[in-house]
């Protein structure tokens, strides 16, 4: 029990006189100690409240308080309106009926169980977030650029951008992953996969660079390999794909024997000299003895010896027959050369390792678990050569020399940067020229997406001048130091399959440029008429 007393001490002084207090203090008293538990009366803190908040409006209206306080000098009794738990009658009322009366008539005219409806409160536009597409997107501990990031924008930018800012990635639908089947079916041909524990970070990178170790043995001994994963650093930046195919069968030898035959076009011959043609014309000062002709073809022809050329090709599934054109096969284009330009990279040793170890965070002199390297030692494959072994440099090696032991393989690259100089060992023998043991002729070959039969396929040569343009442009747009783009008035065929379509404010501007052409074309017959 507490008394509401006056206190001197307050700023704000005691809202009772003496003998209100008195009043009060009598009509506390007739109270119990305690309420009774079946009382109904529960005590909560607001703060501790997470119910919706209500609005506390007083039993008592301020009309009724101040006649109380006139009663009470007159000498009258009055109480004030408290609901008191009694035993017999737990809602017994404790004032005179007058009052009553009067409270009764306020609560019939404010409601209080009336919920606060504040009004509504219009949501503060989003700043704009001023970063650039590769701070949002591909920045540490992000991953880092993908093949897929540089040549999706080749469809288009805004779509990519779209794509990104509202999903984060792509979205996969049920052909993408009728895609991934036949690419996994692909690789079992090739390559028999093992579930491996993995503890640590640098275990799961030694994986990688094992798998990639196993590729290149597979590719030297079967002449073909799958799902080889490639890195490169451009411009500063880590790049990562996965090669499809790699094998040495050429997919166009015409268009190779073309491309050859371009390379090979000799300079201009002085005015005084000579050329083959002029020997084998009719009006030749001499014509040459079959000998004389031999010996000037051979020297015109390659080496008996060729470099033996390792060509990469990327399969693509399609629910339907036709084979992409055009601006639709663009994207496919340079996605392969990509892929060759990374290729080319690893076989001539020039990545960059200090930047990929920082990209991902790795320690690259840190030891490989126990378990890793017994894991990885279970899996003996005796297939592939030591590359310090091959005999011949220039050919796919044969059967291998010696077969040499895993463990002790492991245990003698048992780091990241141990096992990369492996790697890179295999890739010398199995690119021993570098980049000219890789073949200019590029392919995409379309399979069906449900029974995974191929259906077509398309080879070109791979352009560095166009590559280089592209990649440079697109790193420009990643690095914010341009605006993303739609597609020209010619590709607008692409935003009728586009599902932001309906938001894109580029696609509205070029209907209203159409339409603005349109207007003053026959603004401009109009006049010459």
């Amino acid at each position: 029990m507490f008394l509401m007393g006056y206190d001197a001490s307050s700023d704000y002084g005691s809202d009772f006189t003496p003998d209100e207090e008195d009043i009060l203090s009598s009509l506390l008293a007739q109270a119990p100690a305690t309420p009774r538990e079946d009382s109904g009366l529960i005590l909560t803190n607001i703060e501790d409240d997470e119910s919706p908040q209500r609005a506390r409006i007083p039993h008592v209206h301020e009309d009724y308080h101040q006649q109380s306080v006139r009663n009470s000098i007159a000498g009258q009794t009055a109480y004030l309106p408290i609901e008191i738990a009694d035993s017999s009658n737990p809602t017994a009322d404790v004032e005179d009926p007058e009052s009553r009366s009067r409270r009764d008539r306020h609560e019939r005219s404010v409601s209080i169980e009336a919920p606060v409806n504040p009004p509504p409160v219009a949501p503060e536009p989003e700043e704009p977030d001023l970063r650039s597409p590769l701070e949002r997107f591909r920045s540490r501990p992000m991953k880092p650029l993908s093949v897929t990031d540089l040549v999706s924008p080749s469809w288009c930018e805004l779509q990519y951008w779209f794509t990104l800012t509202k999903h984060g990635k792509k979205k996969r639908t049920p052909a993408m992953k009728q895609g991934s089947a036949v690419h996994k079916t692909l690789e079992e041909e090739v390559h028999r996969t093992v579930a491996v524990d993995i503890a640590t970070k640098e275990d799961a990178w030694g994986l990688r660079f094992w798998n990639i170790i196993q590729g290149l043995r597979t590719l030297r001994e079967t002449g073909i390999t799958r799902e080889l994963e490639v890195w490169g650093v451009l411009d500063g930046l880590v790049v990562n794909g996965v090669i499809d195919q790699l094998s040495y069968i050429c997919p166009d030898r015409e268009l190779e024997a073309t491309e050859i035959t371009a390379t090979n076009v000799p300079s201009p011959l002085p005015a005084n000299q000579k050329s083959i043609v002029d020997f084998l014309s009719p009006n030749g000062s001499q014509m040459l003895s079959q000998e004389n002709f031999g010996a000037a073809t051979r020297s015109s022809r390659p080496s008996s010896k060729e470099v033996s050329r390792i060509y990469v090709t990327d399969v693509k599934t399609r629910n339907t027959s036709f084979v992409p054109r055009g601006a639709s096969f663009r994207p496919t284009a340079m996605q392969l050369m990509l892929y060759r330009r990374l290729l080319t990279n690893m076989a001539t040793n020039n990545v960059d390792t200090n930047i990929l170890f920082s990209h991902y965070r790795l320690q690259p002199d840190q030891s490989f678990t126990d378990g890793f390297i017994a894991q990885i030692s279970e899996m003996y494959y005796d297939a592939p050569s030591d590359p310090t072994q091959i005999s011949d440099p220039d050919l796919p090696s044969s059967t291998p020399e010696y077969n040499y032991d895993t463990v002790d393989l492991l245990l003698s690259h048992n780091s990241l940067n141990q096992l990369w100089s492996l790697m890179m060992r295999e890739f010398h023998a199995t690119f021993p020229h570098g980049e000219k043991s890789i073949g200019n002729v590029l392919q995409a070959e379309y399979r069906n997406a449900l029974d995974g039969l191929v259906m077509g396929s398309r080879a070109f040569l791979y352009d560095k001048k166009t590559l280089d343009t592209y990649v440079e442009e697109e790193l420009r747009w990643w690095r914010g130091e341009r605006p993303a783009v739609g597609v020209c008035i010619e590709e607008a065929y692409k935003c009728g399959i586009c599902e932001f379509a309906e938001e894109c404010g580029w696609r509205k501007g070029k209907i209203e440029e159409a339409r603005e052409k349109m207007r003053m074309g026959r603004e401009r017959r109009r006049s010459a008429v």
